[in-house]
């Protein structure tokens, strides 16, 4: 504070009641500005700082309310309104105590409280600066400057990066502008080259806003990776997955649509025998062909149509050329009589409860038709192999009447559909610790539904279990940040519609990462412009807000009782803020500040500009 320098005084203390104070104005004047010797000094309007000079400590308040009261009018006669006769008005304002400056410093505490007789003065910009932690170390950044003061607002690049963030506001109020802001000033502060060497920072970006070659100002030499999802081409680019996650029972029921009541444990069961037995092509045709050896020996305790489907899945597997080999077998005749089977053009049967004859054996080909299952299987890529796996389980699991093959055939047409889209983005890998650089950009503008399910939920699980387990015995030498735009597309608790087991599941996945992720160096921020559609859950947990114009009332609602550092005068602006204005409240700084974000250069900004239509339709 410059000791030469007089302070404005305003008015003083006339009323206490709890944090909120009364001030009678010396003057009427509300003038919005002042000229101080020589720095411009906010008035007494609403938001605006104040301070309340006490002995040596100034305690600093916002401006909440402002009223006039009329000293001559007292009896509030209509008939003789002397309310704006000279010398008749007093000015009032209520005032919110925020903290105070002591040594310098801004502190909010209890210690201090307002008097009655404390005088008001203007907020020198020494202080302000104080307030805002201008100053007061060199690991910040800063993303904008304060509307009312026009003085720039530091942000913690700790108390910031190392939590869990939430960007919100209405389309076109610049939250994508404003998350792109953020981390492209990560980027560039000082630490930027270590940053690169040490942290992970996964974007994922439903409406392909971040995949510009300037986007976060990192670019693929320095280790930034852009994945174009596609589902729609087969050159599509390939998000690496280990196959621990990939064939998980809860992803595949998701990505497979598969209702609870016989899908889900028909799946289950196949996918623990699956991971279990880590099938070679030899061990799986000698498992299958086990199959059809029960099946042939069951006599009437297998259903009437298990061997025709076994012939039928085999026959997917094996070249025209090939298919002679179940001649015999499809020949195979059934007597009902003696519960067994005849094989033609001899006597010779295969019975109930028995095992098969050596001589049954070499008649059907039996070890011929399990060399060439092995050979196709061992030619068939990570994802059919599954895919050879479940189609032999139908049969193995309906073949006995434990499971009713009608309610899994509708599974199996949904299977084809969506193994062809992962097998277009999925590459199988046994390890991802090399896959993936620093900054890794999917964009899933060009995928399916049920890719655009997936993807986000199996590479946030697997990043975030691959940390935990980086880090589970050591300190925390690297972090990862998960960035998703658009998070109400996958953390939607109000979409039923997808079914129960994608919804359980993916918000376990989550909550379990913004409750545990920050002591393991895992980092959330999630951008939405419908914050009311996300889990209170997940909401509840982030520790820093950036809140852009909201005007739905369940999405104010939800702020509201998610958000306790935020005063309700603050809270009541919301809905007013402009285009690229923030209210910026949580962990990270003492009060909620008002900011307009800097504009980057259009090439340095996410592609999320409105369309100017008369530009559009300009005769060239």
């Amino acid at each position: 504070m410059k000791e030469d320098i007089p302070v404005k005084k305003l008015g003083v203390i006339v009323g206490v009641d709890g944090d909120i104070s009364q001030v009678g104005m010396y003057q009427m004047s509300n003038d919005s500005e002042f000229l101080w010797y020589g720095d411009v000094l906010n008035g007494s309007k609403i938001g605006a700082f104040l301070t309340i000079v006490q002995n040596d400590i100034r305690l600093i308040a916002t401006v909440v309310t402002e009223k006039i009261i009329d000293q001559q009018n007292t009896i509030r006669s209509t008939e003789f309104d002397n309310r704006y006769s000279n010398n008749s008005i007093n000015r009032i304002v209520h005032i919110k105590t925020k903290g105070v400056i002591e040594n310098k410093k801004f502190q909010i505490t209890s210690q201090f409280v307002p008097m009655i007789g404390n005088e008001v003065t203007l907020t020198t910009l020494e202080d302000l600066k104080a307030i805002y932690g201008v100053g007061a170390n060199n690991d910040v950044i800063s993303i904008g400057k304060s509307i009312l003061e026009g003085q720039t607002v530091p942000l913690s690049i700790n108390k910031i990066f190392a939590s869990h963030i939430g960007v919100f506001g209405n389309t076109g109020s610049g939250k994508s502008n404003t998350l792109h802001k953020l981390y492209l000033e990560l980027f560039r502060s000082k630490y930027r080259n270590e940053i690169l060497k040490k942290s992970q920072f996964f974007v994922i970006d439903f409406n392909g806003e971040y995949t510009s070659v300037n986007s976060f100002e990192v670019n693929p030499a320095e280790g930034k990776k852009v994945f174009n999802i596609n589902t729609r081409t087969e050159n599509s680019d390939k998000i690496p997955v280990t196959t621990d996650y990939l064939f998980d029972p809860d992803i595949l029921s998701i990505l497979f649509g598969a209702t609870s009541a016989t899908q889900v444990p028909f799946l289950r069961k196949a996918l623990q025998t699956w991971n279990s037995k880590k099938f070679t092509g030899e061990s799986i045709s000698k498992f299958v062909v086990g199959t059809l050896k029960k099946i042939l020996t069951s006599g009437d305790a297998a259903s009437s149509d298990a061997k025709d489907n076994w012939i039928n899945v085999a026959k997917q597997y094996l070249e025209k050329s090939e298919q002679d080999v179940l001649k015999i077998l499809l020949s195979l005749e059934y007597n009902s009589t003696y519960k067994s089977y005849k094989i033609p053009e001899g006597s010779l049967y295969i019975n109930d409860k028995s095992e098969m004859t050596e001589e049954a054996i070499n008649q059907l080909s039996i070890e011929t038709i399990q060399e060439k299952l092995s050979n196709s299987f061992n030619q068939l890529d990570d994802i059919y192999k599954l895919k050879f796996h479940l189609d032999f389980q139908k049969v193995h699991q309906s073949a006995w009447k434990s499971t009713n093959i009608e309610h899994i055939n509708p599974l199996f047409h949904r299977i084809d559909t969506a193994l062809d889209s992962l097998k277009k983005v999925v590459e199988i890998t046994d390890s991802i610790n090399q896959s993936f650089s620093s900054v890794n950009i999917i964009n899933l503008i060009q995928a399916n539904q049920e890719i655009t399910r997936l993807i986000p939920m199996l590479l946030s699980k697997m990043i975030y279990d691959q940390q935990k387990l980086l880090v589970a015995e050591t300190d925390v030498l690297f972090t990862k940040h998960l960035i998703i735009d658009e998070a109400h597309n996958i953390l939607n608790v109000q979409n039923h519609s997808l079914g129960d087991s994608w919804q359980d599941y993916r918000l376990s996945v989550f909550e379990e990462i913004i409750k545990e992720g920050r002591k393991f160096g895992f980092y959330l921020t999630l951008a939405s412009q419908r914050p009311a559609d996300i889990s209170p859950t997940i909401l509840s947990q982030v520790h820093n807000y950036f809140i852009h114009r909201l005007v739905n009332d369940n999405d104010l609602r939800m702020l509201s009782n998610t958000m306790p550092t935020l005063d309700k005068s603050s809270f009541q602006k919301i809905p007013s803020l402009g285009q690229g204005e923030v209210i910026i409240t949580g962990n990270a700084i003492q009060v909620p500040v008002f900011v307009k974000v800097d504009k980057e250069r259009k090439e340095n900004r996410p592609s999320s500009d409105d369309i100017v239509l008369t530009d559009l339709w300009k005769k060239k």
